[in-house]
């Protein structure tokens, strides 16, 4: 072909030109261009195009191929507005978006395409042509954004319609009506799961009518170990079609039960702990999506932060309820022995005769007794809760403290007219214990099985070694423990609304104090009744301790105990002067520094095995001086203590992380001071 003799190829305005520019434009715009022969049924389709509907480059295309490829959802709207282009009366401008389905790839893809018929001389379509784009991505984020929007829309519903509730089973049920409506699932169901990560309750749900309630508690092993697995690392269990997924099993079983052929089980991992689960269920099989996976997670988050919420806020309300009942209980306990007193005052001023004045004194000797020991369970509940009491301990035998337990209990036990029986070990049963409080632990337990054992009942304490732990139980046949009381009755402040008159009085600080006082002493204490009118049993567990040596036994103790060197670093002259002097009484070899400095002196000098050290000193404090030390190789096997006036849990926490083996806290009882510089002298030595 031969270019018109007034054609300039350089010229920008030719036809070449302009050609070459479209070419480029629509190659930049990434467009595809189409032509449809409509006489013939014949396509003109580049390879661009044929990319959109899945097609090779090389193959053929015809109008049946088109229509092949249209989405069955979207094919009538295409194909009306393609008819309304070519008819001669409407001529309308075709402009559809739509999907497709790859004829070959069977991928779906979004496109818009744009065109218009051309029609002849008497008003027919011969040609339809036109432009088409590729809008799977912008297709892809619009539905994303969509979803985000719903997303956030459902969890701001759920947040309103939770706000004002105070029951979490209500947040729970709430919030599976919501998302189940959401998804249109058959069922949906909030679950905790227990503490011992073996088991899950559903407390709250939603399902459509006629469906049948999944209320209940089952065991976490319905899913299987590698689900089980998946779900404690926050992973979702889905499955989309329960008859081709789980063909057998107690979890296929329960499925089959509950019409379940589909569901998605999304777990809420917080602190390393499976806590709980959001089962969204489906009476038939369905394809779960990622967004709907990504709500359902979401859901059980928002559904547990206000759980928590309202959990914590009827945990308030309780406690403050229990606050007011504790001081009503407290106004009580003090007045009744305060009247006896008072009376017998009243009578010692009108009546002087001696020997009914001998049995007033009684009665207010036995009365400021029963006030000091409430005032010393109030203290005691105090400090513990600061970190204040620290335990004088040492290994004892457990027979000798519970005898003493029996002997402070009597008066109570004999009011009564109960009958006792004691089994106490075969054989040695120590603990590294502090005497006093396990022997406070143990009475308190036995007043509490009299208190709430009818006049004349039984009671039984016994205990025994069983493996590394020594054992101490006591049971009666008194008025016994509801179910659902048992787990809140070593709480602060109860009061069983059971008990009635036969409790007389009480703080409901007894139990509480017991339970504080074991755990200090690294046990365990648990209750187990099954019912009301069917008795209690206490069990208290504690550590089996190495059997006591003959030093700390005997009275001859002194000449038996291991020798060792012993530095004690104390800035107080008269302070270091007695700790020397009592120490080197008991046989061991002593020495004596002022100050930090000093003391690293002495150490790289003199080699102690034991270095008791003060905390609060000049030039250079205990926690530096531990923390030289502990970077001293050679000082690698030294026992290193503090002795010292703080005593708080923080303080315990520093000394630890500067080093320390032990914390002890001033003033100490000398003996009990001589006894344990014994014993780590003993452990040196065996372990040396």
């Amino acid at each position: 072909m031969t270019l018109p003799h007034h054609t300039n190829p350089s010229d920008p305005l030719s036809w070449q030109n302009k050609e070459e520019q479209l070419r480029l434009a629509v190659e930049a715009a990434e467009i595809g261009l189409w032509d449809v022969d409509t006489a013939t049924g014949k396509v003109y389709w580049p390879e661009r195009v044929k990319a959109m509907f899945g097609m090779s480059p090389e193959c053929d295309v015809t109008l049946d191929d088109f229509t092949q490829a249209l989405h069955p959802d979207d094919a009538p709207r295409v194909l009306h507005a393609f008819a309304a282009a070519q008819d001669p009366q409407l001529r309308t401008v075709y402009d559809v978006e739509y999907r497709t389905i790859g004829r070959e790839d069977g991928i779906v893809r979004w496109v818009a395409a744009k065109g218009r018929g051309l029609f002849d001389d008497e008003g027919r379509c011969v040609r339809a042509i036109g432009t088409v784009i590729d809008i799977t991505a912008r297709k892809r984020a619009e539905a994303l954004q969509l979803q985000v929007q719903q997303r956030v829309r459902l969890l701001g519903r759920i947040e309103r319609a939770t706000r004002p509730l105070v029951q979490a089973a209500d947040v729970m049920q709430v919030t599976a009506k919501l998302l189940g409506e959401h998804l249109g699932a058959t069922r949906c169901a909030y679950t905790d799961v227990e503490p011992s990560g073996d088991q899950f309750t559903i407390l709250g749900e939603w399902s459509e009518p006629g469906v049948s309630s999944c209320v209940g508690v089952y065991p976490l092993s319905l899913f299987g170990a590698q689900a089980i697995a998946n779900l404690r690392r926050g992973h979702p269990v889905v499955v989309r079609d329960v008859d081709q997924e789980i063909s057998e099993g107690s979890s296929a079983q329960l499925c089959s039960t509950m019409g379940i052929k589909a569901f998605v089980c999304a777990s809420l991992v917080k602190g390393g702990r499976l806590v709980a689960m959001m089962a969204v269920h489906q009476a038939v099989p369905r394809d779960w999506s990622e967004e709907e996976l990504r709500i359902i997670g979401d859901v059980v988050e928002r559904c547990w932060t206000h759980i928590e919420r309202v959990r914590d806020a009827a945990m308030l309300r309780d406690q403050d309820r229990r606050k007011d009942e504790f001081l009503v209980t407290l106004a009580h306990e003090l007045r009744n022995p305060i009247a006896p007193m008072l009376y017998a005052v009243a009578l010692m001023k009108r009546d002087l005769d001696p020997t009914r004045q001998a049995r007033r004194v009684e009665v207010i000797e036995r009365q400021a007794k029963h006030m000091v020991r409430l005032v010393d369970d109030l203290l005691d509940v105090s400090r513990i809760s600061r970190g204040l009491i620290e335990l004088k301990r040492e290994v004892v035998d457990v027979a000798p403290l519970l005898t003493q337990a029996l002997e402070a209990a009597a008066p109570m036990l004999e009011a009564a007219g109960h009958h006792l029986s004691v089994q106490l070990p075969a054989g040695p049963a120590p603990v590294h214990a502090d005497p006093t409080r396990l022997v406070q632990v143990v009475t308190n337990l036995l007043n509490n099985a009299s208190k709430y054992t009818p006049d004349g009942g039984d009671i039984r304490l016994g205990a025994w070694v069983n493996g590394d732990q020594v054992v101490i139980e006591l049971t009666d046949n008194g008025m016994g423990i509801p179910p659902e009381d048992q787990a809140r009755l070593f709480q602060l402040f109860t009061q069983l609304g059971h008990t009635g008159q036969k409790a007389h009085g009480g703080l409901g600080i007894g139990l509480s104090l017991v339970r504080s006082l074991v755990e200090m002493h690294g046990g365990t204490v648990g209750v187990s009744s099954e019912g009301l009118g069917r008795g209690s049993t206490f069990r208290v567990e504690l550590p089996l301790a190495a059997a006591a040596t003959s030093a700390e036994t005997a009275p001859g103790g002194l000449a038996q105990a291991q020798r060792g060197r012993v530095l004690v670093v104390e800035d107080n002259p008269d302070g270091l002067a007695t700790l020397v002097e009592l120490i080197a009484a008991r046989g061991h070899a002593v020495q004596g520094a002022a100050d930090g400095p000093q003391a690293l002196r002495l150490v790289e000098r003199w080699k102690p095995q034991l270095v008791l050290l003060d905390i609060g000193m000049p030039l250079m404090d205990g926690y530096a001086v531990a923390r030289r030390l502990r970077a001293d190789p050679s000082c690698s096997e030294v026992r290193i203590v503090a002795l010292t006036g703080w005593g708080t849990q923080q303080d315990r926490e520093k000394t630890a992380a500067a080093g320390f083996d032990d914390h002890i806290t001033k003033p100490v009882d000398p003996d009990r001071l001589l006894s344990l510089i014994d014993g780590w002298m003993e452990s040196a030595a065996t372990a040396g």
